[in-house]
Order: C-alpha cells, then structure tokens, then sequence
C-alpha cells in the first residue's frame, strides 16, 4: 500500500466519513472509507510505519489505497472502530477479513475472530473450520474442529481438496483420529467380556442347551463397524434407523432352532445398551 497524493472522486462510506478523520483508505472497488490517524496507529502494527498516515504538505488528508474488497476492509475497520458489525455470512468473508488483519497486524481483531469462529455457520463445515484453524496455530478451535468432523465420511472425493490443503502432521493427525475410532469400536465389539453371547467359539442355549449359531451376530458386528467407518460419529447407531439394518432384524430375530424352545439369542435391550456404550469410550479428538 502507497500513500496517494489527490483525492479521487470515489464515494465515501457513510458509516466513514467523518471531516476530521484524515486518514482515507480506497477499497478495490473505489469505496473511500475515513478514519482517524490515532486510532489506525494505536490498533494496527502496519500504520505505525514512519511517514505512511502524514498527508502531503500541500494536503490535509492521506489517501492511501488496499487492494482489499469492500466486504473485508469495512468489516475489519468496524472491528477496529468499535463500530456495529453484522452477522458473518461465510467463510469467504472471514477469511478475507484475517487476511486484512494479518496484513495490518491487528491482533484485536484477530482475537475477536477467534472468538467467532465456532458459532453455528463455521462449525457446519467443520472441515475448513480445521484448516483455518490448524493454519493460524489456534488449537483449541483446532480440536473442536476435528470432533465436528466426526460427522463426516472424510475420505469422500469433495473433502480432497481441504484434505490436501492441511500439513501432514495435521492431516495425520485428523486421519488417526477417524481410524481410531473405528479400530476400538471394532476391538471392544469383539470383546467376550462385553458380548459374551454372541462372540463366544461355541455358545449353547441357556434354556435347552442346543448349540447356537452366532452368524447373524458377526454380520451385525461388521454392519456397525462400516457404519463408524463411513459416519465416524455414529449417529445411526442405537436409533430408529439401525433398527431398519437387515442385519440388525435379522440379529433380533435370530432363536434357538430347537423346535420346543424358540428362545431368542440375543437379548435386544441390553445388547443396543453395550453398542452404545462402546461408543462413548471412542475417541473424540486429536
């Protein structure tokens, strides 16, 4: 950014156009937007450059022009102001707006952005929240991040791109996260200690003793398993869908086959109860 020497005939923000503010800056698209020297230099590192917010001798006013869209440079001079700032409308516009500060070295803002970027309309694509947070060091939003991310099939074609974009402790970092819940869920489920009754080399029936066949159990168990892979999360697990798996009907269904007997293998309620449990000891972030 260079200081200009005339004023050009752009329209000046209304919100910025205060006769005594001296300093101007021009957006991309011409917009002129006043603000008081003092206020640049106490809340920027790039305005205390020497000489950069002095007019000319033959002028009151500094231009100064940004190669910065009128979207970014209002905000960001909002935030700086103290002015009324709206609502963020996506992640283009917040992205825009580090850019800006990071350029101008405004800490406040900065800080004020973390603060914003785990409302609701960041944190619905939880990928890029990851991205933009491992890129500027913040960890804590980092792993809020990657715990949102759960709910996606990460290793779908539309996630290349983000996924390309991380650094390669930070894409492994995400990647163990996913495959490790995926690998426990499976270790626990096939646990005795917890489904004894279905993971048992030979299980007879409790009520006539007649051997069992465990079958519908194991295309159940790898039934949930793909599940936890592809929705890491485990939304359908122990809900109303789940109950509509074939797998899972034909598990629920499954009896002795002795003809005076007919007891169920699987007890239902406790079995969905064990499931669910496993799924509270996965992990939840990197």
């Amino acid at each position: 950014m260079e200081p200009e020497s005339t004023r050009d005939a752009s329209t000046y923000h209304p919100d910025f156009d205060v006769p005594d503010a001296h300093a101007v800056l021009r957006s991309a698209e011409g917009t002129l937007y006043r603000v008081p020297p003092f206020i640049l230099r106490n809340t920027t590192e790039f305005f205390k450059t020497p000489g950069l917010l002095t007019p000319p001798e033959d002028q009151e006013d500094v231009f100064i022009p940004t190669s910065a869209p009128d979207s970014a440079l209002e905000r960001l001079l909002r935030l700086i102001c103290g002015l009324p700032t709206p609502p963020w409308t996506s992640y283009d516009e917040l992205e825009a707006v580090i850019g800006l500060a990071q350029e101008w070295r405004a800490s406040g803002p900065v800080a004020f952005i973390r603060c914003a970027i785990t409302a609701p309309l960041f944190l619905a694509d939880p990928l890029r929240l990851y991205a933009l947070a491992t890129r500027l060091g913040w960890v804590e939003e980092q792993r809020l991040a990657a715990t949102h991310t759960l709910r996606l099939s990460i290793w779908e074609p539309q996630h290349q791109t983000l996924l390309q974009s991380l650094s390669a402790p930070d894409l492994l970092a995400l990647l163990r996260l996913h495959r490790a819940r995926r690998d426990e869920f499976k270790r626990l489920l096939d646990g005795e200690s917890i489904f004894d009754a279905g993971n048992a080399d030979l299980r007879f029936c409790n009520e006539c003793g007649e051997k069992l066949d465990n079958r519908p159990w194991r295309e159940l168990k790898a039934r949930l398993v793909s599940e936890i892979d592809t929705r890491p999360l485990g939304e359908a697990i122990g809900k109303l869908e789940m109950e509509e798996w074939p797998e899972a009907v034909l598990c629920w269904a499954a009896k002795c086959t002795k003809e005076s007997c007919g007891k169920a293998n699987y007890d239902r309620v406790s079995t969905l109860q064990a499931i669910t449990g496993c799924l509270d000891k996965l992990p939840v972030t990197i």
